[in-house]
C-alpha cells in the first residue's frame, strides 16, 4: 500500500548475535535466567494472543475497557498528530485510541515492534481502516533503538499492556529517561500499567488451569533449541508462577523435574540443573499509582491524568514531555 513504508532496523546478524548474547549471559548465571522477548516466535505470539482470552488474564480487557472510556479525552489532553506505539503487536486494542486521534487531525501512526511479519501485517491492516493516514512500521528493540525513532510531528507515545513491568526498576529508569531524552516539549506518553492487588487474582492470571501460559513459558526454551541449535527437553521443565510481595512482582520460571544437562551446539555450551533447578523466564512488576508517577517525574516527565477501570486492576497514565 502507498501509505505504508517499513524501517527495519534489526537486520539477522542483529537479532541472532542478541540472542547468543542473552542465552549465554542468562545460563551461565547464577541463578540461571532467560529475556521474556524470546518467547515471541510465531507460535510464542499465538500463545500470547490466547493468554489474552482467558478468563484468569484480566490485563488486557481491563485495559480495552479504559481506552473505550477514555480515548478520546487522551486525544484531547495530547493533542497528538502522530501516535507512535512501543511494542505494537497485533495493533489490535490501538485502534481505540487511532479512532479518536484520527477525529482530531491525526497524521501518522508509527508501531514499533520486534517482529517484522507481524508489524508489517498489522500496519497494513492500519492502513487499510485509515486510508488518509501515514503509517510507518519500525522494525526495532525499544531497549535499544530508542534514538533512531523518527521524531516528526507532535508525539504521543504509546506504551500499553503493561509491558513496563517487564523491566527490573534500573534498567525502567534507563528506559524512561532514555524515552524522556527522544520527545520534544509538547509530545505525551501513555503508559500502561497493572496495578497491585490480591495476590490470588496474581497468580492465577500467570498461571491459568489451561495451561496454556505454561506453554508461552516453556516456548523460549524451543525458540533456542530451533534457534542455536539446543537440545533442552521443555516438557521436563515445570512453569512456576509467583508473586514477590518484595518487589511487587510476578516471576515466571521453569523448574527441571529432574537433573539433566542441555547442550547449545551453536554456542558450544554445556548446561547442568540440579533436580528442582529454578530459572527465571520473566518478571511482571505491578504498580502503586503515586510511585509510577514519581518515576516519570524523575525522568523528566509530567504526570497529567491517571485513568483506570471501575475495579482499580489497570491503569493508563498520561504524561507530558
Amino acid at each position: 500500500m502507498p501509505n505504508v513504508r517499513l524501517t527495519d532496523h534489526l537486520d539477522p546478524a542483529y537479532l541472532r548475535q542478541a540472542l547468543e548474547n542473552d542465552v549465554r549471559s542468562g545460563l551461565t548465571s547464577r541463578p540461571k535466567w532467560l529475556p521474556p522477548k524470546w518467547f515471541y516466535d510465531a507460535a510464542g505470539s499465538d500463545l500470547f494472543t490466547r493468554i489474552t482470552r482467558l478468563p484468569e488474564y484480566y490485563p488486557t480487557r481491563r485495559e480495552l475497557s479504559i481506552l473505550r472510556a477514555h480515548a478520546t479525552d487522551v486525544a484531547v489532553r495530547s493533542g497528538a498528530d502522530t501516535l507512535v506505539e512501543l511494542g505494537s503487536g497485533t495493533s489490535e486494542k490501538t485502534v481505540l485510541l487511532l479512532d479518536a486521534l484520527a477525529d482530531r487531525g491525526l497524521r501518522a501512526y508509527l508501531p514499533v515492534d520486534v517482529d517484522a511479519v507481524t508489524l508489517g501485517e498489522a500496519a497494513e491492516r492500519v492502513a487499510a481502516r485509515y486510508p488518509g493516514i501515514e503509517v510507518h512500521a519500525v522494525c526495532a528493540d525499544f531497549e535499544r533503538h530508542l534514538g533512531l525513532l523518527p521524531r516528526t510531528g507532535r508525539r504521543m507515545v504509546a506504551f500499553l499492556g503493561g509491558t513496563i513491568g517487564n523491566l527490573e526498576p534500573a534498567p525502567r529508569e534507563v528506559f524512561l529517561k532514555g524515552l524522556r531524552d527522544t520527545l520534544d516539549p509538547g509530545d505525551s506518553l501513555l503508559l500502561g500499567a497493572d496495578l497491585v492487588k490480591d495476590t490470588g487474582r496474581l497468580v492465577a492470571a500467570y498461571d491459568d488451569p489451561a495451561g496454556v501460559t505454561a506453554e508461552f513459558n516453556r516456548n523460549v526454551l524451543r525458540v533456542i533449541n530451533r534457534e542455536l541449535r539446543a537440545d533442552f527437553d521443555p516438557d521436563a521443565f515445570e512453569h512456576v508462577a509467583r508473586y514477590d510481595e518484595g518487589d511487587d512482582w510476578i516471576e515466571m520460571r521453569l523448574r527441571a523435574t529432574r537433573a539433566m544437562r542441555a547442550h547449545v551446539a551453536d554456542l558450544g555450551l554445556d548446561v547442568a540443573f540440579a533436580a528442582g533447578e529454578e530459572m527465571r523466564t520473566e518478571i511482571s512488576a505491578k504498580f502503586r499509582p503515586e510511585p509510577l508517577a514519581a518515576e516519570l517525574e524523575a525522568a523528566g516527565f509530567t504526570p497529567a491524568e491517571l485513568y483506570t477501570d471501575p475495579a482499580g486492576d489497570f491503569a493508563l497514565l498520561l504524561a507530558m514531555a
